[in-house]
Order: C-alpha cells, then structure tokens, then sequence
C-alpha cells in the first residue's frame, strides 16, 4: 500500500509574522544607526561651536585681562588698603586674581573645559552665565533662556506662520493663473527679498514711529505698564506689528516665487495631465495631484521652519529692542559668554536632530513609496 505524503502548506499568519517581523528588525536597526549618526553630529557640531566661542582660546586671555583690570582698580580705589605696603599690594592683587581666574574655570586649559563643556552641554545641564543674568537676577542659563524664549517665540511663530501659509496659498493661486498679471508682478518683486529684515525695521521704524508716529518705535509693551489683561495684550500686539511685519516682507515675494514654481513643476507632471483629461475638477486635481504628492516637501519646510523659530532674528530683535532669544544671543556674543551661546545651541542642535529624525517616519506615514530602512 502506497503512502501519500501531503503537501506542506505554509499558512498565511506564518508568513504575515515573518513579513511584520523583518519590517520591525529592519526600522529598529535603522532608527539604531540614525540615532547614533544624529547624535555624533550633535556632538562636533556643540564641541565646534565651544571652541569657536571661545575663540580657540582668545577669549581666555581677553576675560583675563578684564579680571587683572577689575581687580587692580577695585584694591586700588579701597581706602582700606591705602597704606599698605606697595609688594603686599601687589602680592593681595595677585591672590585675588587667581582666585577670581580659579572661580571662572580659567586656571585649567581649554581643552579641559571644553571637554567638561561638553559633556554638561549633552546633559543639558547649561550651567551659569559669566557675564549675564536674568531680569530677575539670576545667572542661571536654562533661567535667562526660559525668561526670552516666549518673547522669540511670539515674534517669530506669528511671522513665520503667517509667512509660510499666506505665501504658499498665493502661490497655489498663481501656479493656475501662469502668465497672469499677479504673476509677474510677484516675479518683479521678487529681487525685494534680498534686503534684511533689519533693512525694511529701518524703514518701518522712520516712517510709522518716526513721521506717522502710530506705532511705538520698540520694546515690548507700553510704560507705564497697562494695568488690564486687555490692554497688555492690545500693547504687545502693537510694539509687535513693525518686527512682524519686517520679518515678513523681506522674504514674502521670494517664498511665494519658490512655491509658484514648485507648484508649476509639479503640475507639468504626466499623472496631472491624465487626471485633466479624464476631467476631473481644478480643485481635485490639485488636492490629489499636486498637494498629496508634494505633502512630504510641505512637512519639511513646516518642520524647519518652527525649529527656525528656536534661533530667533538677532539683528532685528536688536533694531526693535525685543527682548527675544535672538538679541540675547547678541549680548552674549558681544560679552563673550560662552555658556549662553553654548546653551542656545545645544538646544537647537538636539531640536533639529530629533526633528531630521521625525520626519523619516512621517514620510513613511504620507508617502507608502516610502520605505524606512530602504525595505521592499
């Protein structure tokens, strides 16, 4: 009697977990090796920017040099040392330097405070300004960040926000009226976008503070400070219609430029002539055609843009007098305080990465052409 074997039969679920179980190894070992690539960026780009702070080392022999400066003037000018002897002068002179050197870390070299830089940096612990303090007195990095940063983030968020979607809807607009009259002006006006946004705060300064005198020429709020809710808010909205509206305009027409041809591109696609032809409605065709496969390039300039928000406008936030992130930097530059440009960039740096990091996951997410780990 003959035996006959059964075909082995491998059931779908066994394959469908052996499929979901390679997908899960492959994410996990790229999102392993991203993270890793990611941080060691991080990490030369902090250490980059300490040392260049620092000035590879100059700033230590210029904040010597005030330290040596402030102390001789100080013993000098003490009447309580007026009649000691010119070597015990010297010698107490010369103490006090060192310790003031000792409290300000500038009797170890650099490279040694650049690695413990470093390594407080990564941990986010920001440490204390050398030279600057919080309005309410503290030293405190993560305090005078934290004090400015809603100030940054008002000025640049409503700029940024109104600039980004105002200029990409005009463009949508113009993409189907190509060749119109808007077009080319938008085209002509384009080469107006090369001037700063401190350039056109000049301007706006001189024409509504100075001449029409209906806006306050800077600052933040009224003074005497209002004493409703009401009117703060009514005060803060008027000192922050010029700053806004400077950051806007110098890039306004060249935004709106760069997605109007974006958009054209796009639309000379073949799949767009076909959807046309099989007669599908304008606003459709945008909708599926041109917006849904363009959704990842939108994602990305949106992501960039509110991390861009973090850094602040240093030179406009200093024409204003608006006391944002970006005019801290300026003072910290101009002090040389490194911890609080170290502690601005740190935070910036670890934003951008984890937001690189996001956004390869969110591809996958809007675009199923999309692959993370380049699996099939």
């Amino acid at each position: 009697m003959e035996t006959v074997s059964e075909p082995i039969v491998t059931s779908k679920p066994e394959v469908k977990k052996s499929s979901s179980s390679s997908a899960f190894q492959r994410i996990f070992r790229y999102s392993f090796v991203r993270l890793i690539t990611l941080f060691v960026t991080v990490v030369i780009g902090v250490y980059l920017t300490i040392m260049i702070a620092n000035m590879g080392g100059y700033v230590d022999t210029i904040m010597k040099a005030e330290i040596r400066e402030r102390v001789t003037i100080t013993v000098a000018n003490n009447q309580a040392y007026k009649n000691m002897p010119k070597d015990q002068l010297n010698e107490l002179i010369l103490e006090r330097i060192q310790l003031e050197e000792k409290r300000m870390g500038l009797d170890r070299p650099l490279v040694v405070r650049s690695v413990n830089f470093l390594k407080n940096a990564m941990t986010l612990n920001l440490g204390r300004a050398v030279n600057m303090s919080s309005d309410a007195g503290s030293r405190q990095v993560r305090l005078i960040i934290l004090e400015r940063l809603p100030y940054t983030l008002l000025l640049m968020g409503t700029s940024n926000l109104v600039l980004f979607f105002s200029a990409m809807f005009l463009a949508l607009a113009l993409s189907r009226n190509y060749g119109s009259i808007w077009d080319k002006i938008v085209i002509a006006l384009t080469p107006t976008s090369s001037a700063p946004a401190w350039f056109y705060g000049i301007f706006f300064i001189l024409i509504f503070a100075a001449v029409l005198r209906i806006l306050p020429f800077g600052g933040v709020m009224d003074a005497p400070i209002p004493e409703t809710f009401i009117a703060r808010a009514l005060s803060v909205l008027k000192h922050l219609i010029l700053p806004a509206s400077a950051l806007i305009i110098s890039t306004f027409f060249l935004s709106i430029y760069n997605w109007r041809t974006f958009f054209l591109i796009n639309s000379s696609e073949d799949y767009v002539d076909t959807a046309k032809a099989k007669g599908l409605q304008g606003r459709d065709i945008e909708r599926r055609y041109i917006l849904r496969p363009t959704l990842p390039y939108i994602i990305t300039n949106f992501a960039l843009m509110l991390i861009g928000i973090w850094t602040g406008a240093i030179v406009t936030e200093t024409v204003f007098q608006w006391p944002g992130l970006g005019r801290t930097i300026f003072k910290a530059i101009g002090l040389y305080d490194t911890p609080v440009i170290v502690g601005t960039t740190i935070i910036y740096a670890y934003l951008l990465a984890i937001t690189v990091f996001l956004l390869d996951f969110v591809y996958a997410l809007v675009d199923p052409r999309v692959k993370i780990g380049g699996g099939k």
